[in-house]
């Protein structure tokens, strides 16, 4: 994942961002322009991995509202999805019925953390003003103009995310 080659810019909206998508091909964030973001890291051996099956839910009973899900894999807790891409992919879609986007799996902090991610974390903090991902399962969720509004920690369960997503949809 990395920002769109042609722009010297600051990254002022999570539109300006690109990432590879978990069967490799590319994805501009610029076709999610007036939709309302749900942006995770995840894994697929976590103690928090059956979120899976309700983050599915909300990209299920919000989709067609204007909210998508995008699911990040990353490695870097705990070496908690090792596995391939394909792998990976093919265990979201068997044992959680995942259809909504995932991506190529990334780190998330340090030196390699995808700008994406680096982005999100300056634009929400979290406890104590930390600009770092805590753990698995970490979600953001971002406005139909392409602003983070809210962050959310690991043990949060996607269904008390609900409120909020329903908030973001009818902000104008």
């Amino acid at each position: 994942m990395r920002p769109k080659p042609a722009s010297n810019i600051a990254m002022t909206s999570i539109h300006d961002f690109e990432a590879r998508r978990i069967d490799g091909s590319s994805l501009s964030f610029k076709q999610y322009e007036g939709k309302v973001l749900l942006i995770v890291n995840t894994a697929s051996a976590c103690g928090y991995t059956p979120q899976f099956a309700g983050l599915e839910e909300l990209h299920r009973r919000y989709g067609p509202q204007g909210v998508v899900v995008i699911g990040f894999p990353c490695n870097q807790f705990g070496a908690q999805d090792p596995g391939s891409n394909e792998a990976i992919s093919s265990f979201c879609q068997i044992n959680y019925g995942v259809s909504f986007p995932m991506m190529a799996k990334v780190d998330v902090n340090g030196s390699d953390a995808a700008p994406l991610f680096k982005w999100l974390c300056a634009q929400a903090p979290g406890i104590l003003g930390s600009k770092f991902i805590k753990w698995n399962f970490t979600k953001f969720l971002v406005d139909r103009t392409g602003k983070v509004v809210q962050r959310y920690a690991p043990a949060d369960a996607p269904a008390t995310l609900a409120r909020d997503i329903e908030a973001a949809l009818t902000a104008a």
